[in-house]
């Protein structure tokens, strides 16, 4: 017995080493955590339970017999985060460059099966090499098991991915089609093809920071949703994402006590430039609004003309998309319209409740636009929240113009409340613009064309920039002073905690994607 006893610590102990002691001193010495460095640091002390810590390899060729490492490559199991149970696996760069094998696949996919039959989140900390080229084919079909695990799982369970080394070739599918990444600068990349492959097809030099690095897809592609100084910034910044989150689709997120006091924010009065062409931070308004310090942005560096992210509202996680008129006046284009889009169908999973701020002057012109597909974009965002069933309540802060105030969560597609600043205006088009159209005849014909147009400029503001004539047809529920918003806000959302809608019976609907 004394033996067996042993020998079971003995292979524990060889599986916990890894890769050996040179290989974690080289992990090391590139500012990266082992992979079981980065499961201390992420979950609870004492909370990790591993599951097949003695797997093995079952490849016999190229003198892979010879190399039989416990592990395989990736440590996978389950703990708990701040006291909530999650699933992760973590690829461990030291055993065989994290490459995935047939039995490194079937260790993932056991996890991800067991997260979605018990209704948790699942974790996975990538720095993996790729598929292991001795095991041909059957790596190939272990990356698709993932995936396929990846598309069954969307929606039912929340999916994180960190991208904490490389990450290339089919080995980025999984993660683009988990529910959101971060990846660490200086130390993570991601790309199909390798910069040495873009070279030979292309001719165009570039390194692999520049081609998929973590800010070239926080700012550039959009890819990833968070990036993270070093491990641990990447790890604390996804249990601050969990906080926000439910366990399942079953679920609500979680609720902080919270007694509802003083709500007037007298800070929000002051914040509306007195020229509406002055723009300003649509941030301060969001900070103004919910729970001190709990705003978390999503997607911070990409498509900055619009903000989207989650806050806590009296105790509620709620999700926020709002535009930013400090970027491109706040108008919707191709990036921001699948950004938001992205995020609004994410909440609706979850059984988080939207607040859509708006200050929108209309859709960005452009050949740009128009060719790469601003119709079918703008309508992922028009598609997206009209089929949300979650609670959702739209803030008029000040433009709403043309088709844009339909998509941005108007009354029309589905909005259960709706409440304007009375700075907003709300109208096909801008004063000037339209004043141009209808006017044209009267200004073309009076002496002073200049004066003609500014008399009717003013007209048309009187009356339609402003949100009355809305309010009178019911678009919009009411007019409110902005320091009275966090106090509206905050019983609205209580008001329809329990809102409940189903949509009509069918398969699912076609997205324009």
């Amino acid at each position: 017995m004394q033996d067996k006893l042993q020998l079971l610590e003995d292979k524990l102990a060889n599986a916990q080493l890894g890769g050996g002691k040179k290989r974690i001193a080289t992990q090391h010495e590139k500012g990266k955590l082992t992979a079981r460095e980065r499961l201390h640091f992420f979950l609870d002390p004492g909370s990790f339970e591993e599951i097949g810590a003695l797997v093995m390899h079952r490849s016999a060729d190229f003198g892979m017999e010879n190399q039989r490492i416990p592990g395989d490559g990736v440590v996978t199991g389950y703990g708990t985060v701040n006291g909530r149970f999650v699933y992760v696996y973590a690829q461990d760069f030291t055993v065989f460059g994290g490459s995935l094998s047939e039995t490194h696949a079937e260790k993932i996919c056991k996890i991800m099966d067991l997260a979605m039959e018990n209704g948790a989140p699942v974790i996975g900390l990538n720095d993996s090499g790729g598929a292991r080229i001795q095991e041909g084919v059957k790596s190939l079909g272990g990356y698709a098991d993932i995936f396929y695990r990846n598309v069954m799982a969307s929606g039912v369970i929340p999916q994180i991915s960190a991208i904490m080394g490389p990450c290339a070739g089919g080995a980025v599918y999984s993660p683009a089609m988990t529910d959101f990444s971060v990846m660490v600068e200086q130390s993570s990349y991601m790309f199909v093809t390798g910069p040495n492959v873009v070279k030979t097809v292309t001719n165009e030099e570039v390194t692999a920071e520049e081609l998929g690095g973590a800010m070239t897809h926080a700012t550039k592609s959009g890819v990833t949703h968070l990036t993270a100084g070093n491990d641990i910034d990447c790890l604390e910044k996804i249990k601050t994402l969990l906080s926000y989150l439910p366990q399942n689709c079953e679920e609500q997120a979680p609720k902080l006590p919270y007694a509802l006091g003083d709500e007037w924010r007298e800070d929000l009065a002051g914040l509306m430039p007195g020229n509406p062409q002055q723009p300003y931070d649509m941030r301060e308004v969001v900070g103004g609004i919910v729970d001190e310090a709990s705003f978390f942005e999503i997607h911070e560096h990409y498509a900055d003309n619009i903000i989207v992210g989650f806050a806590r509202l009296g105790g509620r996680s709620i999700g926020i998309v709002g535009n930013q008129p400090l970027s491109l006046a706040g108008v919707l284009d191709v990036e921001s319209s699948r950004k938001a889009a992205r995020f609004v169908r994410f909440c609706d999973s979850f059984n988080i409740p939207l607040l859509v701020l708006v200050d929108v002057p209309g859709f960005l012109p452009g050949t740009d636009q128009e060719w790469n597909g601003i119709i079918v974009n703008g309508a992922k965002l028009l598609y997206a929240f009209s089929e949300a069933t979650v609670p959702r309540i739209t803030l008029i802060t000040r433009k709403a113009y043309g088709g844009a105030y339909d998509v941005m969560n108007s009354k029309h597609i589905g909005a259960d409340l709706n409440f304007a600043w009375p700075t907003a205006e709300i109208a096909v088009m801008g004063a000037k613009g339209a004043s141009e159209i209808i006017f044209r005849k009267e200004i073309l014909a009076a002496e002073d064309q200049e004066a003609m147009l500014a008399q009717k400029e003013a007209e048309y503001k009187e009356k339609f920039a402003n949100p009355y004539l809305a309010a009178e047809r019911g678009f919009v529920d009411e007019v409110i002073h902005p320091r009275a918003t966090r106090r509206k806000l905050i019983k609205g959302f209580a008001m329809l905690e329990n809102k409940s809608k189903k949509l009509p019976k069918k398969k699912h609907g076609n997205i324009p994607l």
